[in-house]
Formats: structure tokens, C-alpha cells, sequence
């Protein structure tokens, strides 16, 4: 069987890329095609705002041309795959005519020719748009979505809301560019999109007004702490036609996605368990996150983190869910909750007052994935086995404070008028928002 490689980005998959995908099938029996990560697109100093890598790789499974699909990581990957699949042609479309020459050491190169007409980055040229963005709540989460939002393409940080007159109004002196708006309709009038930075129990409100006004919304986790609530603001948000997005950094960030990809692929067999752990030290109680009156303490405010890995892994049919609350003026300070599901156990640990190791650990019947402390930052992760000499070390770049990830995203679902990412699906959001319910109203918690 004669086995063919080709590469490519495959953003906005076009004629020009089924032509390639077809020719380079004719050259052989088995065609394999690797499709460059999001990690590595932003390497080479491209941003793709329109299809993330998982949909890149169904839009190639969805051609017909593709045996196999992989994800190319990594500068040299090329001749690892060549060796590692028995390849005998690599093919390439002759807009690289002579960049893989090297490669005839290893196997023979095949340069193809090109659709002449079109291409990925004339046909994002043409249907660019620039989205007008505009922050509602001014306070400390919301001080590095301007700088975040720079890096991005096709999106603009214009104007600032805030209940509190001069807070607005210093964000608007800090971040040059930024209009203060004395009404959140003076805001409205401004913008195609908003961003909610505000406290926990004015997101519904907050929500449900943007969605009216048209606005497409990426609101800060969690998104809600009633799943009613977070179930009917994502229908309304479809029927009105825009997009509402939670804004969990994590979910994001490529080095956690392909973390999570490689999971579901079994590289550590089925998972049977999941332990999750973050923790703050925050010394000063005076903290919206200590006010019981503003839905403060662990779970609430970083309980959508660990409980990430857990939905996206296990899914949201869990069986149980038990907690175990350290309680300080109202507010717990330390949280640990138990999800049982039918063949695993999965389980968090949160903490505002309470400090612990804050890593990732999966395990699996093949071996286990361990994320280092913060894992939520993922930029390393490890693959273990028995056998030593098969674990895995994985090394990726986390770029400036992670907003990037999901305001990329979120640009990339307005574009593609696409309601649910793949990244935070809006069922898993309402699932983390059932938990927090759970929480609120007291049930199967036992204090210590």
C-alpha cells in the first residue's frame, strides 16, 4: 500500500484545498493529512479567527479525501510523522515549491499545483469584520481585556460602562481608545458586542438586557449561578440570532485542548478518574469573593475550573455530587466535591482560605495525564505509563494572561454565526451551572 502525507492549515476549507486533498489522494492508496494546531498557526505568527483545529479536522474528514487525520505541533514533526506512518510521498501544494526539499532524504516530494484564484487569506480579506466590543463592569477582571483584545484580529475595544461613574471613567483614562458611556444604552448604541465583568448575581440581568439589545455577549465565569437561568439565556441568545459565550480561559487554551483531544483519543485508555485542585491565598476579607451577599466563597468563584476536565471528560450524566464545605462568615473557604458517574469518580478541591497543590491528574486503565501546578494555565502537561520509557512530556507557550484564547473564539463564533463552541459546549456550561445550584441551595453538602 502506497501511504501519502500532506499539511496544511485548512482554515475556511475552499475548492482550492479539496483540489489539493484530491490530487495528493491520487498519488496513493492511504492518504494522511496533518492539520497545524492552533498552538502552532499562532507560532508562525498567524491567528486564525474563523475555524479552530477541531473544526479544521472535520471539515477534512468531510471532503471524503482524508484515511486519517493527525495534528502537526511542531516544527520537525514532519520527519518524525514520514517514520513513524511508513510514508512514501509528501505532498505539497507548489506555492512551497523547493521549502521541502530536505524531506527527499526521507521519502519523495511531490509538489502540486495550485488552484489559481483563491485562497484562505483572500477569502478572510474579503469577509473581514471588524467587531466593536464594549465592557460592562470596569473593576479588576475587566483591567487586561483591552490589552488581551490587541492581539486579535477583527476586534475592537471601544467603549466602557460601569454602575460607578468614575470607575468608567478611569478605565477610559487607562486604556487609550476606550470611550466612557454614562448609560449601558449609550454603550449599547456603541457596539456590536459587550463584555460582562461584573459580579456573579448581576450576570442574568446583565445578560437577558444585551441580548434584547442585539449584542452578541461574552460574559465572565461562571456565567450564571441558576441552570434555568443559564438554559434559557442561551436559548434566547440563538432565537434573537447572536452569540453568548462564558468566558473561561482555560476552556481556550490550545495546550488544554489538545490536552483533552489526545484523552478522548485513549492514549491513557478509559478514564476512571479525574482530581482536580485550585487554591488562592487572598488575605483580604474585605473582597467581593469573601461577601456572602455577592454569592462570594471557593466554589462559586473557582469552582469552573476543575470542574472543566471533569464535563468535558466524563460528560454531564454524573450520578452524584457531594461536597464538603469549610465555612467562614457565610462564605466557604474551602471546597471538595465528590462526582460519582457510572464507571468513574471524579473529584475537586477549591480554596479561597485553605492552600493546596493545584495540579490535574487523569487517570486512565492505560496510564495517566498529570498538569502541574497552575494546571489552569496549561503550558505542560505529561503522559505516564508503567513503562517509563513510553511516558510523554508535552511543552506548549501560554500567551499573555489567556483572554486572548477565548476572545479569539468568541470573535470566531460571531463570524461563523456558530451558537456553541466546541471548546465549552453550551451544555457543559449549564451542567457546571447545575453543580453551583446545587451548592447554593444546600444539597448534599457536609460542613467540617
Amino acid at each position: 500500500m502506497k501511504k501519502v502525507i500532506t499539511y496544511g492549515t485548512f482554515d475556511l476549507l475552499h475548492q482550492g484545498h479539496i483540489n489539493l486533498l484530491r490530487r495528493a489522494k491520487e498519488l496513493g492508496d492511504y492518504l494522511i493529512v496533518g492539520v497545524t494546531s492552533d498552538s502552532f498557526d499562532r507560532g508562525r505568527g498567524k491567528l486564525n479567527v474563523r475555524n479552530n483545529v477541531l473544526e479544521r479536522v472535520e471539515s477534512v474528514k468531510c471532503t471524503g479525501y482524508a484515511d486519517e487525520v493527525i495534528i502537526e505541533d511542531y516544527i520537525g514533526q514532519k520527519i518524525d510523522d514520514i517514520q513513524k506512518y511508513d510514508v512514501d510521498i509528501f505532498a505539497i501544494g507548489s506555492d512551497w515549491d523547493g521549502c521541502f526539499d530536505y524531506l527527499n532524504e526521507y521519502t519523495t516530494v511531490v509538489y502540486l499545483p495550485r488552484t489559481e484564484g483563491i485562497s484562505s487569506t483572500q477569502l478572510r480579506a474579503d469577509s473581514t469584520i471588524d467587531v466593536r466590543i464594549g465592557v460592562i463592569g470596569c473593576g479588576r477582571v475587566a483591567q487586561r481585556f483591552p490589552t488581551e483584545s490587541n492581539v486579535v484580529n477583527g476586534v475592537k475595544v471601544t467603549s466602557a460602562y460601569d454602575i460607578i461613574p468614575h470607575i468608567s471613567e478611569t478605565y477610559s483614562l487607562c486604556h487609550t481608545g476606550i470611550k466612557k458611556c454614562n448609560s449601558i444604552s449609550e454603550l449599547y448604541d456603541e457596539v456590536d458586542a459587550v463584555y460582562i465583568a461584573t459580579p456573579h448575581l448581576t450576570h442574568n440581568e446583565l445578560i437577558r438586557q444585551s441580548i434584547e439589545a442585539g449584542k452578541h455577549v461574552l460574559v465572565e465565569t461562571p456565567i450564571v449561578l441558576n441552570s434555568e437561568q443559564a438554559q434559557d439565556l442561551f436559548e434566547l441568545a440563538e432565537q434573537r440570532g447572536v452569540i453568548l459565550m462564558e468566558a473561561n480561559k482555560t476552556a481556550h487554551c490550545p495546550a488544554f485542548n489538545h490536552l483533552m483531544v489526545m484523552i478522548k483519543s485513549g492514549v491513557i485508555g478509559e478514564v476512571v478518574d479525574i482530581d482536580a485542585s485550585l487554591s488562592k491565598l487572598l488575605t483580604n476579607k474585605s473582597l467581593r469573593e469573601f461577601d456572602i451577599e455577592q454569592a462570594g466563597g471557593s466554589f462559586f468563584e473557582l469552582g469552573s475550573y476543575p470542574l472543566l476536565p471533569i464535563v468535558k471528560l466524563m460528560g454531564c450524566n454524573y450520578k452524584n455530587l457531594n461536597i464538603y464545605s469549610r465555612f467562614e462568615n457565610g462564605v466557604d473557604v474551602y471546597t471538595k466535591g465528590v462526582l460519582l458517574y457510572p464507571k468513574s469518580v471524579c473529584s475537586f478541591k477549591l480554596g479561597l482560605g485553605v492552600k493546596t497543590e493545584g495540579n490535574l491528574v487523569i487517570s486512565g486503565t492505560k496510564g495517566y495525564a498529570y498538569v502541574p501546578a497552575p494546571w489552569w494555565k496549561t503550558d505542560y502537561f505529561e503522559l505516564r505509563y508503567e513503562d517509563q520509557n513510553m511516558n510523554q512530556k508535552f511543552f506548549y507557550k501560554w500567551d499573555g494572561y489567556g483572554l486572548r484564547y477565548e476572545i479569539q473564539e468568541f470573535i470566531s463564533c460571531i463570524v461563523n454565526k456558530r451558537f456553541s463552541t466546541a471548546r465549552l459546549r453550551r451544555r457543559e456550561s449549564v451542567c457546571i451551572v447545575k453543580m453551583m445550584q446545587q451548592f447554593a441551595e444546600g444539597i448534599n453538602i457536609y460542613r467540617i
